[in-house]
């Protein structure tokens, strides 16, 4: 469970490169800007993790 977001240690992820950012904008149709993460960096952008068994 993850708890307590915390955005300046999703910035410093951004920083190392583990959140990417995606403009996802096609021709003729926009899907948006989207953040892209690798899954194993998940916990490192809250304050609280904990495992549920």
């Amino acid at each position: 469970m993850l708890q307590q977001f915390s955005f300046e240690s999703f910035l410093n992820q951004v920083e190392k490169g583990n959140i990417l950012v995606d403009f996802d904008a096609r021709t003729g149709h926009n899907h948006g800007t989207k953040f892209r993460m690798r899954q194993n960096c998940l916990p490192e952008v809250y304050r609280k993790a904990t495992v549920i068994i």
